[in-house]
């Protein structure tokens, strides 16, 4: 393998702390015997750009610095070709590197980790989602969370998580199933009434919430979770059993595994690995073994 190493950076990933973070990790692998090339795209489209231009240049590595927005825009520029990714998980979420076992908030710790895996040509095979031309490794999220994310982007204040369980807030007085049409695989379609049905590749979103908690990234199907028609007080008893994993067995709640899932809502915005991707319908299809990831 390759010594010259590509750190894609996302300065306000962390609330500023990436840049910092960023350094650490590169200190890390220079020290390992590494050349390290740092990239701060200017914008989204610009940091894409710049990642793909190094794939093509033949890096040995790209090494996202950031959260899952920044592990987003790295896997459409690293998936389905040969050259692996590495994460650097400082962001606030981080759900990509916990579902893969990787060090979080230690940026040292995810240096020396990708120093010793690049050395010993250590990645791992797995699979990711694809809506279109967009890639994603965790979860895409419809209905009611998605929704809250709508209105949490809307909002100017409060920051942070406050923002998120404001805008939680807000979505649960307007509370209401969604009348979904979904089909998995070749399966006909079949007319639902859910609060959000998630699809995951990943088993988490949103900072640790294990919506999609029996999922494997390697092992060809997505778990889909669909939580059924329920009252505020039910959503709430619930929720909370969201970071356990343990609310897929309560009555309101089923899972269905399936390669291929379409869906389709009026009103609604699938959002994947937490950005948005357009509103419904999507078909989402794994991709078996589209990444390469170091571990």
């Amino acid at each position: 393998m390759g010594r010259e190493i590509t750190l894609a950076v996302n300065p306000a990933a962390g609330r500023g702390r990436a840049a910092a973070a960023g350094g650490r990790a590169a200190g890390e692998l220079r020290a390992a015997g590494f050349q390290v090339r740092e990239e701060v795209g200017a914008d989204a489209a610009d940091a894409v750009a710049r990642m793909r231009a190094a794939v093509a240049d033949g890096t040995a590595a790209v090494v996202a610095v950031g959260g899952d927005g920044m592990v987003s825009l790295a896997l459409q520029a690293v998936a389905g070709t040969d050259t692996p990714l590495g994460v650097v998980a400082v962001g606030t979420g981080n759900d990509f590197a916990r579902a893969n076992g990787l060090p979080v908030k230690d940026p040292a710790a995810a240096g020396r980790t990708l120093a010793r895996a690049l050395a010993e040509g250590r990645t791992r095979r797995i699979d990711l989602g694809r809506v279109g031309d967009t890639w994603f490794g965790t979860v895409l999220a419809s209905g009611f969370d998605s929704r809250v994310n709508d209105r949490g982007n809307r909002m100017r204040f409060p920051g942070g998580r406050f923002r998120y369980d404001a805008a939680m807030l807000a979505e649960l007085a307007a509370l209401r199933p969604i009348p979904y049409t979904v089909a998995f695989d070749d399966a006909p379609e079949q007319q639902v009434e859910a609060t959000l049905i998630a699809v995951g590749n990943g088993t988490s979103y949103g900072g640790g919430m294990r919506i999609c908690a029996g999922a494997r990234p390697d092992d060809g199907l997505f778990d889909v979770c669909v939580v059924g028609p329920c009252s505020r007080t039910t959503l709430l008893r619930v929720f909370p059993r969201v970071y356990r994993g343990t609310h897929t067995a309560h009555p309101v709640v089923t899972v269905h595994r399936a390669a291929r899932v379409r869906l389709s809502a009026a009103g609604v915005t699938g959002y994947a690995d937490g950005e948005p991707l357009g509103p419904l319908p999507l078909t989402a299809r794994t991709v078996p073994g589209a990444l390469h990831l170091l571990v």
